[in-house]
């Protein structure tokens, strides 16, 4: 909770954004993590890198896009055991 009022009083002011962007509609050359939680327009901020909605009537930044939590791939190849085994024994 502290962290979130600070980031309201001292947060970044998103000032600085990419032009608007529209995510390709052909998803089958973009994985899932990529294209993430857009379903249209949106902008970046160039400072924290935080991703916004865009309303191209209203010219104006909307709300945020939640980030995409993209799952940690584990490798269970057999080599891959065998040289953390030799780590962790």
């Amino acid at each position: 909770m502290l962290n979130s009022l600070l980031e309201n009083l001292f947060g970044c002011s998103h000032r600085t954004t990419t032009f608007p962007l529209t995510p390709s509609r052909n998803g089958a050359s973009q994985s899932a993590a990529s294209i993430g939680n857009r379903h249209g327009p949106y902008v970046v901020c160039l400072e924290c890198g935080k991703e916004f909605g865009y309303d191209w009537h209203a010219m104006r930044i909307g709300d945020p896009i939640a980030p995409v939590q993209v799952p940690v791939l584990v490798s269970l190849s057999p080599v891959n055991r065998q040289s953390r085994a030799r780590i962790y024994s």
